[in-house]
């Protein structure tokens, strides 16, 4: 018994893809790893942005510990907005270096010239509650307001 298998000659008319049709492909391709790297764009700018913010907030915490542990000085932490590192030499003045030090490395650029990134003390006495601000520009975080500065408030009773 022999059997006979039948295969059916292909069409003559059937071919591959066509040259437009791979173009076309590659296009929608390209276009959606484009939208792809847009998006890891945003992300990143994104956590850059909540990094300084959360630093801000450390560093703000900071000097409300060192207000808190020499509570007799308190009023002597008041400063206006300053973004130059104030020199030491008390306890008090060199609380503020430290945290204006410690501002610019972490938040700003790094160098003590930068004066984007500045800090202020006010309302601060040892009934009262303490006011803590921190200024830094956000460009890096790609900020909503175009990279202006930015701007975060703690208050803190001592």
């Amino acid at each position: 018994m022999t059997r006979r298998i039948n295969i059916p000659a292909p069409a003559k008319d059937q071919g591959g893809m066509s040259l437009i049709e791979v173009l076309v492909s590659v296009l929608v391709l390209g276009v959606g790893l484009m939208g792809i790297a847009a998006m890891q764009s945003l992300a990143l700018r994104g956590g850059q942005s909540s990094l300084e913010t959360s630093q801000a907030v450390m560093a703000s915490s900071s000097i409300l510990e060192a207000i808190r542990a020499n509570p007799t000085q308190a009023s002597s932490y008041n400063m206006a907005k300053t973004c130059t590192v104030p020199s030491g030499g008390t306890l008090v003045t060199n609380d503020k270096a430290a945290w204006i030090t410690s501002l610019k490395s972490t938040i700003g650029s790094g160098v003590a010239t930068d004066t984007t990134t500045c800090g202020q003390i006010s309302n601060c006495s040892a009934t009262t509650v303490c006011k803590v601000t921190v200024f830094w520009n956000d460009a890096r975080g790609g900020a909503d307001n175009g990279g202006a500065a930015r701007k975060l408030d703690v208050e803190a009773r001592i």
